[in-house]
C-alpha cells in the first residue's frame, strides 16, 4: 500500500477527451487526486485548468518531480512512445484507449510497464449491463456458447467530426477507423466476456460513407477453438443504428438491446432436449426472463480514473488493468488484415506481419 495521500495527476494531451479527465481530477470528482499539470502541443489548450503547471513539452512534464501519474489522451499513434517514455521517468500510467496502433508496439509498452500501475480507459467495464451479461456467460448460466453476433452500429460520425482534426482518419494520424476509435470498447467487452477466438475472417468498408482512407465499416466472423462462433458488425455511417447482442447457449438465448436484458431459459437444455425428444418437431419448453438492473451506464470514465487512483494508493485491482487491452488490439489488428489481404487470420496474430501491412497503408496516407 502506498504511503501517499494524494496522486498528482497530469494530463498529456487536453484536445476532446483529456481535457474532460483534467476537469473530471479539477473538480474533485476523483478523490485522493489532484490535477498537478497538462501538457499539450497545442499551448492553448493548456489554460483554463486551475493552478495546474503547463507543459508543451512531455519529457519535461514527466522529468519535472511534479506528477506521480498521467493519463495520456493523445493521438493514437503517440500512446506506446509516449507510454514508455512516462513509465521509465517511473510515473504509474493511465493510457487512453487504444493502447497502441498495432500488437507490436503494445508488446513493447506492457514489458515497459512492470512494477508500474498501468491501466487502459476502457470505461465501459464499469457498464452494470456488460458486467451482468459477463457474470451470466462466465457463470455458466447460459450454458455452453455456440454463438454470438453483436451488431453494434450506433456509432455514428458525421462528416464533420472527421474534419476536426488533421489526424483524425488517416492510416498516419491515427492508424486506423471506427475498429481502432470507437469499437475497440466493444471488442475489449467481447474478449472480456467470450474470450478469444482462434481464427479471424472479415471485410471491411474503407471510406464507404465518409471522405476518409480508413476503415467505417466491418463485419468480421470469428470462430473459436470450443467450435463456437461469433459475429460482429460495426459502422460510423449508420443512422439511426442499434446496439445488440445475442447469446445462444445450450440454456437458451440472452439478448442485451440498449439497456433491455433479455434471457429466454430452455428449461431443458437444447442437446438434452434434441436427444431425448420423440418428436421431430418440438422445441424446450422456455421461461422468459427480463433482467432488470439499475438505470444508467455506471460511473465510466470517472470511474476508471477512480480505480487507477486507488490502485495507486490502496492497492486496489484494476478494472482495465493495460495488458488487457492487448487482445482488443490484436482482434482490431487481425479484423483489419484479413480485409486487406482477403484471408482469414490465425490468432494469435503475427505482430512483423501486420506491422508490414500497416506500413504499407501508412506510406499511401495522405496525413504527414
Amino acid at each position: 500500500m502506498s504511503a501517499k495521500t494524494t496522486v498528482r495527476m497530469g494530463v498529456v494531451g487536453v484536445g476532446n477527451m483529456g481535457s474532460a479527465h483534467a476537469r473530471s481530477i479539477l473538480a474533485g470528482h476523483i478523490p485522493g487526486a489532484s490535477l498537478a499539470a497538462v501538457c499539450d502541443l497545442q499551448v492553448d489548450r493548456t489554460a483554463g485548468f486551475g493552478d495546474a503547471a503547463c507543459f508543451e513539452d512531455s519529457e519535461a512534464m514527466f522529468t519535472s518531480g511534479l506528477v506521480d501519474a498521467v493519463v495520456i489522451a493523445v493521438p493514437h499513434p503517440f500512446h506506446a512512445s509516449l507510454g514508455q517514455a512516462a513509465l521509465r521517468a517511473g510515473l504509474e500510467v493511465l493510457m487512453e484507449k487504444p493502447l497502441a496502433v498495432h500488437k507490436g508496439e503494445a508488446l513493447e509498452l506492457i514489458a515497459a510497464s512492470e512494477g508500474r500501475v498501468f491501466a487502459a480507459m476502457f470505461n465501459q467495464r464499469t457498464d452494470p449491463w456488460f458486467l451482468k451479461v459477463r457474470e451470466l456467460v462466465r457463470g455458466g448460466e447460459i450454458g455452453p456458447i455456440r454463438r454470438f453476433t453483436w451488431t453494434i452500429t450506433d456509432w455514428f460520425r458525421t462528416h464533420a467530426y472527421y474534419r476536426s482534426s488533421p489526424w483524425r482518419a488517416s492510416w498516419n494520424g491515427e492508424g486506423g477507423g471506427v475498429l481502432l476509435n470507437q469499437a475497440v470498447h466493444n471488442l475489449d467487452l467481447l474478449q472480456w466476456i467470450f474470450g478469444m477466438p482462434s481464427k479471424v475472417r472479415a471485410v471491411c468498408g474503407f471510406g464507404k460513407f465518409h471522405p476518409i482512407e480508413v476503415e467505417d465499416e466491418v463485419t468480421a466472423l470469428l470462430a473459436y477453438a470450443d467450435g463456437a462462433s461469433g459475429v460482429f458488425i460495426t459502422t460510423s455511417g449508420e443512422a439511426p443504428g442499434l446496439n445488440r447482442l445475442e447469446i445462444a447457449g445450450d440454456n437458451g438465448l440472452l439478448i442485451l438491446d440498449g439497456q433491455s436484458l433479455h434471457f429466454r431459459k430452455n428449461e431443458i437444455s437444447t442437446p438434452e432436449f434434441s436427444r431425448t425428444c420423440k418428436t421431430g418437431y418440438e422445441r424446450p419448453p422456455v421461461e422468459e426472463i427480463e433482467i432488470a438492473l439499475p438505470a444508467g451506464r455506471g460511473p465510466q470514465h470517472e470511474g476508471i480514473l477512480r480505480n487507477f487512483v486507488n490502485a495507486i494508493l490502496h492497492g486496489e485491482a484494476l478494472i482495465a488493468p493495460g495488458a488487457e487491452a492487448l487482445p482488443s488490439l490484436e482482434l482490431t489488428n487481425a479484423i483489419l488484415m484479413s480485409a486487406v489481404e482477403d484471408r482469414t487470420i490465425d490468432l494469435p496474430l503475427s505482430a512483423p506481419d501486420f506491422s508490414r501491412i500497416l506500413q504499407e497503408l501508412q506510406s499511401q496516407s495522405k496525413f504527414q
